[in-house]
């Protein structure tokens, strides 16, 4: 085994690291006077005109100049001569008698004809009237800086300010009003009415949006990759605290998992399909440029301003061995060069646990059950009769109760040119629909932006959360087991004991007293620090540079008393386990970007390094006086554990961006990169992706003016995925082992020093449109992609001291297709109604398995079968064969109930007499044959929102949907038993099913027995369900308005739903319940925390 002695991380200077990081943060977000310094200019001009003397001052003093050319002519020569002027003072000589006036809005300067003497006159002599109001986006955010002119006036006009706000005296009817980048309005005043509320839309053939892509930015126009934003106007009413969830239904080709209810619970989410066999399915996220994993971590979800979701290879290669699972970025907010803007958030609510159609027995139910059993002879507990019908504890009501959750934010934005900066803080606090689990989480969040020098930027962040859950231990499926026969209270109505003899099943503990005392409590820190800047080289050169250090500190630590039952054994037990993480991340970026008349050209250069160190440490106690919590207090030390782990990617990157005239577009993108979890035969992988795309609107020779976009996308890559194991390249020896009280080393690895890269090579094709000024949007995307060298550990025989060996064994397939499409159905000043939809499609397959050597020394080609792990009455596998999907079910196959002795039946497979096979049936369980029944991935999922909104009130829904995959249900294994369990409750019968009673019945359920001991509830295909369902994630109701005179500048009022109903035939609680917090869909054990049904009422504040 080798050895790495590199000492890069000492943990005694973690602290000192940190509060350098804090305090550069803080230092750069102060604004000091100093910073704020008013800008001095100095110019001397000779008869020259007032556009060049203007663009001269706009590219020395960074503001930006706004007028409208049709009015504002700027050819008029002028002489000027002023030395360490204000901006004020170089602009009021540039305008002097020019006819024209300015208005400084926050960093933009707006030219404005100055009106004349007799125009005021005029307007004096009619009939006026002032007219108020406020310009806003679709989103509800206030526009700067637009232009209001009375129509027929030339003259007369102002632009609002910063609140976007506007007072204007008009004699006319109309007002015009105006913005760059939204489609211009006509205002028609009516007698009596003063107040108007503008509501701009944006213009699709003038605004050029700029989205986040990889290490750069681009104008949507230009990209040919195939990737979607969400921003946070979509997201302002979710009340989620899992970023992931945040997800669910907004984007065609993402499929999320959205995890149990349990509080703190996160979601999985996968992209295109299941692209590898080993470690994590889920997507690769950058939080503002800084790689962060496999999750969004501690984020905040009032804290993210857009989030881009990366699809294809030619947005994702430039990721190289980190993006074959998809990327999705995240960009958190930023500070604004303006006044201090203050935003305040409030929800609270609460929440009920949902049952779905999983309905137990209660006492009157359970006990005509038993009186059904064919074996009535068999049941010999004293107090089996007919006084148990009035025996009907709930305990799954006791166990429930109504959560509550709140969720507070404030964030402060504000600075000027020279420093920007955002501050943030939230709590978000849950307390479970089950009794015993709760969740807080802390958040805060610093950026700031300093410029010192017009060529450089500094840009400090700081970040931090606490989490933390508590858990009472004890397992959510007692809520279902329990027998309604027992009652956890004596006659006194105190908590009894546990295996209480007057229960029925006397066997079973009371968790209710266990609740008392057991209890598990985790705490999780999370800080990250940043020093990024920015460099203006030339105009078309730049550098930057992001370094980041992450510091994650992870305390869980658990209690089990001595008088509960699963303490009482050894006298009580104890657990402390304690990790630290700390990964690094640092990148330099040097970026070109140039206009050749026609030609753009955009292309940079990165180096890449990000490494990881953590440290675990885990102790057991056992044998403790009941009250004592410190481990020091135990009788004996019972297991004591700990690892390091350690792994490093250093990465070279190219991309290049081509563009001619916006119509004709390409790109190119090569990454290199070299992971420590290789052997040194393969130590680096190449990835790379190349695309093109058309603006066919563009053409000349294209003249259908209600097309605002007709764009066509094409592009090949590849990416790659590193193994999951830190070290499959070494033999690994575990020095954990005793003998005779000496440590000792086991085999615990053999090492594949040949291992290499599964590499992912994608093709993928598209098309943009939007019709009728952007009112109907639609994109479809063609995807195929082909994963070689699949990273797997293969089993192999235990006589070698190991059970698996990390191998490349083969090559997988996904393809399919995805739809989005949007409509604005009304868009009038006071109504908004609009829809959008998505839909996604993946077929997997497993196209190739690498052939072994088997026992004869022959190259064969041979299935590898998985096993889920779990065990009721037999584990569900799965089977890797070429031709079937990788999540394809492998069980022995139900053939339903035989109908002359109600016995179950499943098909074997029977040679006939000339050597053919046919199936048949059989009810010896062990004689049935397992064959492939089907996968758990859906063959279409997606989902639908619609916002409709009359003034400033607004309505929003968000539906999801999932067609055509499976689920194994262990939840029926253990209470639709037929009897097999005569120590837990059991589900009613839905509808549908009938339980067989006498020969010639056709039956979904065999007969019951007590004890049963037929096999009818092993594993097989009689559990596996279809998990079709249309959800309504959430919908709520919000109503926006003003209150200047308490300055308050924005106010919404809302009130949300989530998870308001379910249709679904499943018959367990959730068809998207996955088998474990965070993994994929497939199985639903009983132990799962049931979903929430989630009310909430919110208030944000803007001053």
């Amino acid at each position: 085994m080798k050895k790495c002695n590199q000492k890069w991380f000492n943990p005694q200077k973690v602290k000192k690291q940190i509060a350098i990081a804090v305090a550069i943060s803080l230092v750069c977000a102060i604004p000091i006077s100093t910073f704020a310094q008013v800008l001095k200019f100095s110019i001397k001009k000779s008869n020259t005109s007032i556009q060049s003397v203007l663009q001269e001052l706009e590219k020395e003093s960074g503001y930006t100049l706004f007028y409208n050319d049709n009015q504002v002519k700027l050819d008029k020569k002028i002489s000027i001569n002023i030395e360490d002027a204000s901006i004020e003072v170089a602009l009021n000589q540039i305008f002097e008698n020019s006819g024209y006036s300015y208005r400084i809005v926050e960093n933009q300067i707006v030219i404005y004809t100055t009106p004349t003497t007799t125009v005021q006159q005029t307007v004096q002599q009619k009939k006026q009237q002032k007219v108020t109001g406020v310009v806003k986006d679709i989103a509800g955010d206030p526009i700067i800086g637009a232009s209001i002119i009375e129509k027929g006036s030339s003259s007369n006009g102002t632009i609002t300010n910063v609140n976007g706000d506007f007072s204007l005296i008009v004699t006319g009817n109309e007002l015009q009003v105006s913005y760059i980048g939204y489609i211009p309005q006509t205002i028609n005043l009516k007698p009596g009415v003063s107040s108007y509320n503008v509501i701009m839309k944006e213009d699709t053939k003038t605004l050029d949006e700029v989205v986040v892509v990889g290490y750069s930015t681009q104008k949507k126009e230009s990209l040919t990759g195939a990737l979607q934003t969400v921003k946070s106007d979509k997201l302002k009413d979710i009340t989620t605290p899992s970023v992931e969830n945040m997800l669910n239904g907004k984007v065609p080709g993402v499929y999320v998992a959205p995890g149990s209810g349990q509080p703190g619970s996160g979601g999985a989410v996968v992209i295109r399909g299941q692209a590898t066999l080993s470690g994590t399915t889920a997507p690769l996220w950058v939080i503002d440029g800084v790689i962060v994993g496999s999750n969004a971590g501690a984020l905040n979800p009032s804290d993210i301003e857009t989030m881009t979701i990366l699809k294809d290879a030619a947005s994702t290669a430039i990721y190289g061995s980190q993006g074959a699972n998809g990327v999705i970025l995240v960009t958190t907010k930023n500070g604004k060069a303006e006044k201090m803007t203050v935003n305040v958030s409030a929800k609270v609510g609460i929440s009920k646990l949902g049952r779905g159609n999983m309905e137990m027995m209660d006492g009157a139910e359970l006990y005509d059950y038993y009186k059904s059993f064919s074996n009535q002879e068999a049941i010999t507990f004293s107090r089996y009769n007919d006084k148990l019908r009035n025996c009907n504890f709930d305990w799954f009501d006791l166990a429930a109760q109504t959560g509550v959750t709140q969720d507070y934010n404030v964030s402060l934005s504000g600075g000027n040119e020279k420093i920007r900066s955002f501050l943030s803080i939230g709590v978000y606090d849950e307390e479970g629909a089950v009794k015993g689990y709760d969740y807080t989480r802390y958040n805060f969040r610093l950026k700031t932006t300093y410029k010192p020098f017009e060529w450089l930027s500094i840009k400090p962040a700081l970040a931090g959360s606490r989490r933390d859950i508590e858990d009472k231990q004890y397992d959510v499926t007692s809520m279902f087991q329990r027998l309604p026969w027992d009652s956890p209270f004596d006659e006194e109505g105190n908590l009894v004991p546990n295996r209480y003899t007057g229960w029925v099943n006397s066997s079973n503990s009371n968790y209710l007293y266990d609740l008392q005392w057991n209890k598990s409590n985790s705490t999780n820190y999370e800080f990250m620090g940043n020093l990024d800047f920015d460099i203006r080289i030339t105009d078309w050169l730049n550098f930057s540079s992001v370094n980041n250090y992450k510091y994650i500190g992870y305390n869980y630590s658990e209690y089990t008393d001595p008088r509960s039952s699963s303490g009482e054994g050894v006298d009580g037990r104890m657990r402390e386990y304690q990790t630290t993480t700390v990964r690094r991340y640092s990148n330099h970026i040097i970026r070109f970007n140039k206009m050749f008349g026609k030609h753009s050209i955009n292309a940079l250069a990165a180096y890449e390094f990000n490494d990881y160190w953590a440290k675990a440490t885990d102790m057991y106690g056992i044998g403790f006086i009941p009250g004592f919590e410190v481990l020091d207090v135990v009788a004996k030390p019972e297991k004591v554990g700990g690892s390091i782990s350690e792994w490093a990617v250093q990465s070279l990157l190219f991309n290049a961006n081509y563009a001619f005239d916006n119509k004709y577009l390409a790109q190119l993108s090569f990454r290199r990169d070299g992971a420590s979890n290789f052997g040194d035969n393969a130590k680096y992988g190449n990835f790379f992706s190349i695309s093109a795309g058309w603006n066919i609107n563009r053409e000349k020779w294209f003249h259908a003016s209600w097309v605002d976009i007709l764009k066509l996308r094409i592009s090949y890559g590849s990416v790659g995925n590193r193994p999951s194991s830190l070290y499959p390249q070494y033999d690994l020896y575990s020095v954990s082992s005793k003998y005779n009280e000496e440590s000792g080393a086991l085999i615990s690895q053999l090492g594949n020093k040949d291992l290499t890269w599964e590499k992912t090579y994608t093709t993928g094709t598209g098309i943009d449109v939007a019709f009728f000024d952007n009112r109907l949007r639609a994109s479809f995307d063609w995807y195929n992609k082909y994963t070689s060298n699949i990273l797997y550990a293969v089993p192999i025989s235990g006589l070698v001291g190991v059970t698996s060996m990390w191998k490349n064994i083969g090559e997988m397939q996904n393809q399919g297709f995805e739809l989005s499409i949007g409509g604005d159905i009304i868009r009038t000043k006071d109504w908004d109604w609009n829809i959008e939809i998505n839909l996604g499609h993946n077929k997997n397959k497993l196209k190739k398995l690498y052939k072994t050597k088997n026992a004869e020394g022959q190259f064969v080609e041979k299935p590898i079968i998985i096993s889920d792990g779990t065990s009721i009455a037999g584990t569900a596998k799965r089977v890797l064969q070429p031709g079937y999907p990788c999540d394809t079910y492998y069980l022995k196959e139900w053939a339903g109930v035989n109908p002359e002795n109600g016995a179950p039946q499943w098909y074997k497979t029977v040679e006939n007499e000339d050597g053919t096979l046919s199936r048949q049936k059989t009810s010896n369980y062990s004689e049935a044959d397992q064959v492939k029944c089907g996968s758990s991935s859906p063959d279409i999922f997606g989902g639908f929102s619609t916002v409709l909104r009359w003034k400033d009130i607004d309505l929003n829904a968000v539906f999801g949907y999932s067609v055509g995959g499976q689920i194994y249900n262990y939840s029926r294994q253990e209470y639709d038993s037929d009897g097999a369990y005569n120590d837990r409750n059991q589900m009613k019968l839905q509808k549908g099913w009938n339980r067989w009673e006498k020969p010639g019945d056709i039956a979904t359920h065999p007969v019951a027995s007590y004890s049963n001991t037929s096999k009818s509830n092993s594993s097989s295909s009689r559990y596996l369900e279809k998990n079709d369902y249309l959800k309504l994630r959430s919908l709520s109701i919000g109503y926006n308005l003003k209150l200047p005179q308490y300055y308050i500048n924005n106010m919404r009022i809302f009130f949300t739903g989530e998870n308001l109903f379910c249709v679904t035939n499943y018959s367990g609680v959730d068809p998207e319940i996955p088998a474990s917090d965070g993994s994929v869909i497939g199985t639903a054990l009983p132990s799962v925390y049931p979903t929430v049904r989630k009310f909430m009422f919110g208030l944000n504040l803007t001053f």
